[in-house]
């Protein structure tokens, strides 16, 4: 994806985060079908990620196509899409894709970081179904099968799968966009390991921490980021500034003067 397609999918991301709540499942169906809508139609791909044609009408353009037919939060998150620029027409599908996803996995996310691993876990074990045989993995592959019986298929090798597993594994097999469904798997996978590390908190001292400073440092960072983390400590004598917190994306150094030393002090006192 380039560059100016990458920024808009990332500004769509922060539309979709705003809108991430209790019906993900839902939130990523529709994301999906939306996705299936942009997928089938040539001719609405290219006049949604048309650089000469105004945002504007472009979004009006797709709300025309989805008002009453999907929930606010989908229409929005779309209509933040189709007005942003894109470099290649297929682009906005790979971010329809990646955002349907996300809404996914998210849901999986209220059970914190045990519901994260339990999806991961849940599609490992259908790659791994798919990869022993043979004949479902020529099942799946083949492109003229009918879209629910390969869902049913999918559904039956991991029966007791989350419905967070169900939705990707069921876009994997239904709509694997050129792609063989496992790999198509292991890319929502790559997905999953990156939400995961909003949940993991990588710190480095100066110094070797106790099991009381720990603990303090612990306290800090849940309340801080508002969710239980888990905590890699790493010791740097070199450190500037005595601490360095990294979760996910976020990096919490020197130049973050307050949280910090909001830090410092629970691990002082």
């Amino acid at each position: 994806m380039s560059r100016v397609s990458s920024e808009s999918l990332a500004q769509a991301q922060a539309v979709l985060e705003s809108k991430l709540g209790s019906n993900d499942v839902e939130l990523a169906k529709e994301l999906f079908a939306v996705l299936g809508i942009v997928d089938s139609n040539a001719g609405l791909r290219r006049a949604l990620t048309d650089p000469s044609r105004e945002g504007q009408d472009k979004v009006n353009l797709v709300s025309g196509l989805l008002n009453g037919k999907v929930s606010g939060a989908t229409n929005e998150i779309v209509a933040k899409l189709a007005g942003s620029r894109w470099g290649d027409p297929r682009d906005i599908g790979d971010a329809l894709e990646t955002l349907g996803a996300t809404a996914a996995i998210s849901s999986a996310e209220k059970n914190g970081s045990e519901g994260l691993e339990r999806l991961e876990d849940e599609l490992f074990s259908f790659n791994r179904v798919v990869a022993s045989s043979h004949d479902v993995q020529r099942a799946l592959d083949e492109p003229q099968a009918d879209a629910t019986a390969k869902e049913k298929l999918a559904f039956a090798l991991v029966p007791n799968a989350s419905d967070a597993a169900k939705s990707l594994i069921g876009q994997a097999v239904a709509a694997p966009r050129g792609h063989k469904p496992t790999d198509l798997v292991q890319s929502f996978l790559g997905l999953v390991a990156k939400r995961q590390q909003r949940w993991i908190a990588d710190v480095t001292v100066t110094r070797p921490l106790t099991d009381e400073q720990l603990r303090r440092l612990q306290n800090g960072l849940n309340n801080l980021y508002q969710r239980d983390l888990k905590i890699n400590v790493n010791v740097n004598p070199a450190l500037i500034g005595g601490i360095r917190v990294e979760v996910g994306d976020e990096v919490v150094d020197a130049s973050s003067a307050s949280r910090l030393a909001e830090l410092r002090r629970r691990l002082a006192s």
